[in-house]
């Protein structure tokens, strides 16, 4: 409920002491008068005084001179009434009035904004650094795409609306919501590849400057810009395309996706292999004094180790000791 103002309660009474006092019938300035002036929301007072100068010499009449008054309180508030009683109440009204005309505008405002096509073409970006990976990025349409490091994927504000389309620099991982009808697409630079619903690997520059994609579930349609080559891969399958020559072949690395699950299983693989896969999963740079290190065969598992920890488990498994100088280890037989 709102609050009544000390003004809101004055009676006829009141308001005509008020106008005598302001008026200067009365030299003593009652209590009345002083609370009014505490609360007063209108200036009454100074607009009183303004018809006073322009009718000094004129008798005092307190009924027609408080109407004077009032009248300047409405021309305020650009609100025509005859009694206070049904000013406020108008006045209330008004802004209520005032108040939902402003949210319809609002709304419509933003309407426009949002439907206009400079909205729908907003580009959304988001990226990773050189020390960060697993950045996951949720779609409006409900898809998960986990960015590597040193990676950008960007889409429009429209997208779901006007297509599922997003572009990519670098490496993500996608989990795409399944959408027959509005097929979900990456645009990798030098190729597109095109899906309804699965979850697949993109890697626009691997180390032979190709486009490459590994499919993990559903079918992956790889193709170049041009249009002229289209690679479907099924599920456990890896494509590449680059300036027109594209090939595929059934991977064979239990570790392709160990940078996004921390996760690198090893059965006999030698430390060449163990190295490689720790620079791109854990980006660890490690260097060895003896080139036969490189040969020695590891079986393990390592599931989400720090760096010090995988360094250690290394060198007690092949009596190894080790230097660090930033973020490179350096191996050598102790």
């Amino acid at each position: 409920m709102k609050r009544m103002t000390y003004i809101d309660k004055l009676s006829d009474s009141d308001w005509e002491e008020i106008a005598g006092s302001l008026s200067e019938e009365n030299e003593n300035q009652s209590e009345l008068l002083k609370r009014f002036r505490s609360e007063d929301r209108y200036n009454t007072e100074k607009y009183w005084k303004e018809l006073k100068k322009m009718n000094d010499n004129s008798e005092i009449n307190v009924d027609q001179a408080w109407n004077k008054v009032w009248s300047r309180i409405r021309e305020t508030e650009t609100i025509t009434t005859e009694k206070p009683d049904n000013l406020k109440f108008l006045r209330n009204r008004f802004l209520q009035i005032a108040a939902i005309g402003l949210i319809i505008l609002g709304l419509g405002a933003a309407m426009t904004y949002l439907l206009s096509p400079d909205s729908f073409s907003r580009k959304i970006t988001a990226s990773t650094g050189s020390d960060e990976k697993n950045l996951r990025v949720t779609l409006p349409d409900g898809s998960d795409v986990f960015l590597n490091r040193n990676t950008i994927l960007s889409y429009r504000a429209g997208f779901g609306k006007t297509g599922r389309n997003v572009a990519l620099s670098g490496e993500a991982f996608f989990e795409i919501e399944p959408d027959g009808d509005n097929p979900f697409t990456v645009d990798a630079g030098k190729a597109r590849v095109k899906v309804t619903g699965t979850s697949f690997n993109v890697i626009t520059n691997n180390n032979d400057s190709a486009v490459e994609v590994f499919v993990e579930t559903g079918q992956v349609i790889l193709s170049d810009n041009a249009g002229t080559k289209n690679l479907l891969l099924d599920a456990g399958y890896i494509g590449t395309i680059d300036k027109g020559v594209s090939g595929k072949a059934l991977n064979n690395n239990p570790n392709y996706r160990a940078w996004n699950t921390g996760v690198l299983k090893y059965d006999g693989q030698t430390l060449n292999v163990v190295f490689h896969d720790l620079k791109r999963t854990y980006n660890m740079e490690i260097i060895v004094d003896d080139q036969g290190i490189l040969d020695q065969p590891w079986v393990t598992t390592i599931d989400n180790l720090s760096q010090d920890t995988i360094i250690r488990l290394i060198c007690a498994s092949f009596n190894l000791s080790y230097t660090k100088d930033g973020d490179v280890y350096r191996l050598a037989g102790k």
